[in-house]
């Protein structure tokens, strides 16, 4: 088996998470395959110097960067961070001219801010945390910025999102990589789902959504996410605010940023996602659930909101939950 050499790249103010998150991934990928060791982690920085993570944690890297650039790797993966508020020319340079010589290049969280700096995510697809992705899309409009994914593939360039969704790419990477059973091994060991496809987005719905200032479209809004099969027309829902289905729809949307339909939409797909993944029910039984009423009308909306069918994204997603030995 060809063992993957993995280089991190830490800076000064780097999210701690962003690089022990992915680096348990690959290290708990090669604690299933010993005889193999299918990765082989490596931490470097400029100077090759201890340094301190955005939470005050002290990290001492492996080699310095100058090192690195003598070795060939396969995954160069770039966290982000506090640290990447700031303009670091050095660090950029040595991206710039060293990293597209590795086999695959991935940044994690606002990572994506200092590959775009290197010029290595013009004219790619790319995602970061949503916090960033505005400034991002501003600064280099040479990159399409896409807020929504939690993480996305462009050719040998991944990025991800936010933090936790480190692992989450990071796990999409050791099943292309290893398989579906080393993944789910590694994911059950961490604690963590093997679930969460690419296109998923990076909040839920009660997230995403702003939670609404009165009362009755709180309540509104709960009653949803309780009751995805009632009836949750606008005229239904503007009669539980006990408003005019037309001042509803107006306040809903002034409240929450997005329109009672479209919260609908989500949090339909959400529950019919969390019963195929957590469920052996049919396609048939999880669509009348969620207010579907036919598996062709969940089936649309998952291809809309998803970019996959149902009985896909089950066969994906859905496995017995076992504890790790």
């Amino acid at each position: 088996m060809e063992q993957r050499t993995v280089l991190v790249v830490l800076f000064g103010g780097v999210q701690s998470l962003d690089v022990t998150g992915p680096l348990e991934v690959f290290t708990g990928a090669s604690h299933c395959h010993q005889d193999t060791e299918p990765y082989r982690v490596v931490t470097a920085s400029l100077d090759g110097a201890p340094l301190r993570t955005s939470s005050g944690l002290t990290l001492v890297p492996d080699i310095s960067l100058a090192e690195a650039a003598s070795r060939t790797w396969h995954t160069l993966l770039v966290p982000g961070g506090a640290g990447t508020r700031e303009e670091d020319a050095d660090l950029v340079g040595w991206l710039r001219v060293h990293a597209p010589r590795a086999r695959r290049l991935v940044s994690v969280c606002t990572g994506a801010v200092l590959l775009a700096r290197a010029g290595l995510l013009d004219g790619r697809r790319a995602t970061t945390h949503w916090a960033y992705c505005d400034t991002l899309a501003r600064d280099h409009p040479e990159v399409e910025v896409d807020p929504d994914p939690i993480y996305v593939r462009d050719g040998h360039v991944a990025t991800s999102a936010g933090v936790t969704a480190g692992i989450d790419l990071a796990l999409a990477l050791v099943e292309e990589d290893l398989g579906r059973d080393t993944a789910l091994t590694v994911a059950r060991y961490l604690v963590v789902f093997l679930r969460r496809p690419g296109n998923q987005a990076q909040f839920s719905a009660q997230l995403s959504a702003q939670t609404a200032k009165s009362e009755p479209l709180r309540e509104v809004q709960r009653w949803i996410s309780e009751n995805p099969g009632g009836d949750l027309s606008v005229e239904s829902l503007a009669g539980r605010a006990r408003l005019s289905p037309r001042h509803f729809a107006r306040s809903f949307q002034a409240e929450t940023g997005t329109t009672p339909g479209k919260y609908v939409d989500r949090v339909r797909v959400e529950q019919a996602r969390r019963l195929l993944e957590d469920t052996s029910d049919g396609v048939e039984e999880v669509s009348r659930a969620c207010g579907y009423g036919t598996p062709e009308a969940m089936r649309r909306a998952f291809v809309k909101a998803l970019g996959t069918p149902p009985a896909e994204y089950r066969r994906r997603f859905h496995s017995p939950l076992t504890a790790p030995h």
